[in-house]
């Protein structure tokens, strides 16, 4: 299959006309890959089965993992579920559209081809103009998970997704880097009291700001059990992951890069292409020699932590491209957007930590 490449020229008011045929492919039951303000995603017509079908077999995903179903409008959403709970209209009044998912009882409309045999099915509503003007020149409903090689890191950027999906799929919009870099926050809203399955940019204290009592998924920082059924994408399997193997070290700065220096000295002694992640903040605490060694990568600034989710992604592809062996990164306290930080580097190191 040839992968036709469309680039938009101005992404912030795309022209129908450069949409147009990428919306025809979603009505056929093809693939296009698309910006969102959080991650690239792969898009198919929610409601058709064989489309979801074909999104599972393009990116080697397993099929119990849930996809998400975007929409362009809250009038979409009501012949998707069985009912919106009052929790979740808070939510969608505060959130939507954005970087929110929400996972409601699904309508019977919805495919479980869609919904990885379960009876919720998670909706989002993207702000990104691309995503939002395509999914309603297409009409239906797109289910979109990030548009990569599964449990690879997510694609941030179109050169990304081509890497990976490039003769698999009918085509890419490239809309420049996305913005955020994290995949979005999920929220169950299906229980008695909300819980939290993935974290993003809308945090777990902005949620409870405007809930209340809201819940933590025990998944969102330990593994899930091979038994259990994900509710949710990103729950069960290792996600995210560089090819390398990779070590997260957590503790105070100085401790955290002293253990990270010993860490990468004993693997370069093996033979080992070694890489290690830094933020701007402590770089300075690696010595010069160690520096000459390894591949050192900043993920960005400790006191702006859009930086680290924006650049998080990139830098673990990056490592890929160049062919580390191995990964030592810094931890991250799990407050505000560094809870979503860190359950991605968790899953990127399957659950591989050292703590000092």
């Amino acid at each position: 299959m040839e992968t036709k490449r469309v680039v938009i020229k101005d992404v912030k008011h795309p022209r129908d006309g450069e949409l147009l045929e990428a919306a025809q492919i979603l009505r056929d039951g093809g693939l296009v890959a698309f910006p969102t303000e959080t991650v690239y995603g792969l898009g198919a017509n929610a409601l058709n089965e064989e489309a979801a079908k074909k999104i599972y077999a393009a990116k080697g995903r397993p099929s119990d993992n849930p996809l998400i179903a975007h929409i362009s409008g809250e009038k979409e959403l009501a012949p998707l579920v069985a009912e919106i709970p009052e929790t979740a209209k808070k939510l969608m009044k505060a959130y939507w559209p954005g970087p929110l998912t929400i996972i409601f009882r699904k309508s019977d409309k919805v495919p479980y081809g869609t919904t990885g045999g379960l009876d919720t099915v998670a909706v989002r509503m993207p702000s990104d103009p691309i995503a939002n003007r395509m999914i309603a020149l297409a009409g239906v409903p797109v289910a979109a998970p990030s548009a990569n090689t599964s449990g690879r890191p997510s694609p941030t950027t179109a050169d990304h997704v081509w890497e990976d999906l490039s003769g698999k799929i009918e085509m890419i919009l490239d809309g420049g880097p996305v913005g955020i870099g994290l995949e979005s926050t999920i929220v169950d809203v299906t229980g008695e009291v909300p819980m939290l399955l993935r974290p993003g940019a809308i945090t777990l204290e902005m949620l409870r700001e405007l809930l209340g009592q809201v819940d933590v998924d025990p998944a969102v920082t330990g593994p899930m059990s091979p038994g259990m059924h994900p509710k949710a994408p990103g729950m069960k399997y290792r996600h995210y992951a560089p090819k390398a193997d990779m070590t997260l070290v957590e503790g105070g700065t100085e401790a955290m890069a002293a253990e990270i220096c010993r860490l990468a000295q004993e693997s370069i002694s093996q033979g080992k292409k070694t890489g290690v992640i830094c933020t701007e903040e402590t770089r300075h605490l690696y010595p010069e020699s160690l520096l000459g060694q390894a591949q050192f990568r900043s993920m960005g600034v400790r006191a702006k932590e859009e930086t680290i989710a924006h650049n998080l992604y990139a830098v673990l592809r990056e490592f890929d491209d160049i062919g580390v062996d191995r990964i030592f990164c810094e931890a991250f306290p799990e407050t505000e957007l560094g809870q979503a930080i860190m359950n991605r580097l968790i899953k990127a190191a399957g659950h591989k930590i050292v703590k000092v």
